[in-house]
């Protein structure tokens, strides 16, 4: 009996854990579009010739 609830209780972390995991990944994808973006506008800023 205490083989399943330690399987549970592993089982239980393990999808905690990934969720985790999902959400630093996610955050990282999107601050790097933000960083990406960013170097984008200041490269067309840089290379705009003023009026």
């Amino acid at each position: 009996m205490a083989g399943i609830w330690r399987d549970f209780v592993a089982a239980v972390f393990t999808a905690l854990r990934r969720q985790d995991e999902r959400a630093i990944a996610e955050e990282r994808r999107r601050a790097i579009e933000r960083l990406a973006e960013e170097t984008i506008r200041e490269s067309r800023r840089a290379t705009e010739t003023p009026e």
